[in-house]
């Protein structure tokens, strides 16, 4: 490989990396209620978003809002490294086959956002499996127990995929929109020269600002999960089934959809947890698009 390449491969699979963890690190609170609430936890059912919350450290303490945080950090790094890396990958090919523009950045952060979950999804079925029990179960133990136990009690190892289908179907949607708008208002805060950016001292080159990279993140977020929220509920209720008496009804992404739209609805069921979804996902994607932009520039002046 040629030397020349070596160093942004390096810097974005440290910045992906790197930047996707602090942002799932910053919203795991949120993140572990949601998933109480999209699995329809029995101690939660009931509960809005400062009810569960304090439920949460009523319950289990602090450590409550980082359980199973530890299993997405191994899971994080690689799949931000691997997300970015790719969409960079994939943007430079589709960018000489169709032209730079907006179907090369929604068709390079989809294709990305697939390859990720592809490797490191397992990972985030374990996750989901520890954040959802509560303090008084012991249904799981551990990143190995938990994949022990769902491969020899669920049928083997492709139940870590359950849910899969219907993540690569919101990837479409979600990431890709997300790298579309943060590309997109990128491109139109570099072009007014003035507003959130500022020039970087080494290279001379016009970059976003720290504020500027939170700006265009947040839109992101918010736009892409609006869209793809239902799928991702489906995902975890796939997820969840082999702790659930009728797991059939989960089976598939549609019967999935199917069964939480006539069982709960749409605002209570489809998008239930939806608030805190905004909540998490807005600092969330900021923080990540932030930290990216951040340590590319440093790691590109170091």
């Amino acid at each position: 490989m040629d030397s020349r390449n070596q160093v942004p491969i390096i810097q974005t699979v440290v910045s992906g990396g790197l930047s996707t963890c602090c942002a799932k690190t910053a919203a795991a609170p949120l993140e572990r209620l949601r998933i109480l609430f999209q699995g329809q936890n029995r101690h939660y059912k009931n509960l809005g978003l400062i009810s569960g919350l304090k439920e949460i450290f009523h319950q289990e303490g602090v450590i409550g809002f980082f359980r199973g945080n530890g299993a997405m950090m191994v899971r994080t790094f690689p799949h931000g490294a691997v997300q970015f890396l790719s969409y960079e990958q994939y943007k430079q090919f589709l960018d000489s086959l169709c032209g730079k523009g907006a179907l090369s950045h929604l068709l390079a952060g989809s294709l990305a956002g697939v390859t990720a979950c592809s490797i490191t999804y397992p990972l985030d079925t374990v996750r989901c499996r520890l954040a959802f029990q509560v303090a008084d179960e012991k249904l799981y133990l551990g990143i190995r127990h938990t994949i022990k136990k769902i491969s020899g009690s669920e049928g083997g190892y492709v139940a870590l995929y359950r849910g899969f289908c219907a993540q690569c179907l919101a990837m479409i949607p979600m990431i890709g929109l997300s790298f579309l708008t943060f590309e997109s208002m990128k491109k139109y805060l570099l072009s007014l020269n003035e507003t959130l950016t500022r020039v970087n001292p080494t290279t001379g080159e016009t970059v976003l600002s720290p504020t500027g990279s939170l700006v265009c993140g947040a839109a992101a977020g918010m736009i892409s999960q609006t869209i793809a929220y239902p799928l991702d509920v489906a995902k975890r209720r796939m997820q969840l089934a082999g702790t659930t008496q009728n797991r059939q009804k989960f089976s598939c992404c549609l019967q999935t959809l199917k069964t939480v739209y006539t069982e709960d609805g749409v605002r209570r069921g489809l998008y239930r947890g939806l608030s805190i979804n905004y909540l998490r996902v807005v600092p969330q994607v900021s923080v990540m698009f932030g930290v990216y932009e951040l340590s590319r520039q440093l790691l590109t002046t170091a």
